[in-house]
């Protein structure tokens, strides 16, 4: 191929890329330099909207908050969609039903989900507090989304519960790549089920873990769907995640420059913690 024709194929994927994720970038950071309101004219402000990040506690917390539950949305999520393909595995009869049984809550809306999750955990009328009762657990009943110790945990359970099909769908196509005669093998050597998952299946299961684990990462740290359906960012603040206070930033104070400033730090963070994910487990699988 000459160079003017990879020219001529490059262009249109280059041109996109500038025009939809480039420019956009660019015009953040350059509005995050401002106190642009949404209308009028912008104001050159320098780096106060950056400052005012890193000297207020509010904005601090709700990164941390946001970490924490990404945290425990990617380890929970992880771990379920693992057990369920294991599951699946071994149990072809039934493993194209519940595959598409567990991609039902994905196809749902947030919208859904979330007034669905909210009526489970109603502390008046909601399932999950009937269901403790009825088998003698009355003294863990309770407000599941009004106490700030347990709402942002709850909204987490909801979000798993939503996308624990995908995550099995990628192991599951893990599985697909291990060589049958490999299974054999630890078959007919005697390793037992057990022995098949953790000293065969789990180290060839690497590359399923490098893109379960960044995909869910990345797509959890931005999320702000169920937080604001479910709780409105409380009780007290407890479930307010950056994202949602973009949006609160952006639609409820009508301060742009602010918005953008934050949008910012969050792409940073999005990005360096995804780099260190895929350096850590590329570098695990070369280990395998």
């Amino acid at each position: 191929m000459s160079r003017r024709s990879a020219i001529a194929f490059a262009a249109p994927a280059v041109i996109f890329l500038l025009v939809f994720f480039i420019y956009p970038i660019v015009r953040t950071v350059q509005m995050s330099l401002t106190d642009f309101t949404g209308v009028g004219d912008a104001t050159f402000i320098g780096g106060e909207n950056y400052e005012r990040i890193f000297t207020r506690t509010d904005y601090l917390e709700a990164l941390w908050i946001t970490i924490r539950f990404t945290f425990v949305v990617v380890v929970v999520q992880t771990l379920a969609g693992l057990v369920m393909a294991a599951l699946l595995y071994r149990l072809p009869a039934i493993r194209n039903f519940s595959r598409a049984a567990l991609f039902t809550p994905a196809m749902m809306s947030f919208v859904v989900v979330g007034y669905v999750w909210q009526f489970i955990y109603s502390p008046f009328s909601g399932g999950l507090n009937a269901l403790l009762r009825s088998v003698g657990l009355d003294f863990l009943a309770q407000g599941w989304l009004g106490n700030p110790d347990i709402a942002l945990y709850a909204i987490a359970i909801a979000h798993v519960w939503m996308f624990t099909g995908y995550t099995t769908a990628i192991f599951l196509a893990g599985y697909a790549a291990i060589s049958p005669e490999i299974d054999e093998a630890a078959r007919i050597d005697g390793a037992s089920s057990w022995q098949r998952f953790r000293f065969m299946e789990l180290p060839l299961l690497s590359r399923s873990f490098t893109i379960n684990i960044i995909l869910s990462t990345i797509g959890t740290l931005k999320t702000f769907e169920l937080p604001f359906i479910m709780t409105r960012g409380g009780p007290d603040g407890a479930t307010q995640t950056l994202s949602l206070e973009i949006i609160y930033q952006l639609f409820r104070n009508f301060d742009f420059g602010f918005a953008s400033a934050l949008s910012a730090v969050m792409l940073v963070v999005i990005v360096v913690i995804a780099m260190l994910q895929n350096w850590y487990l590329r570098k695990r699988e070369d280990a395998v």
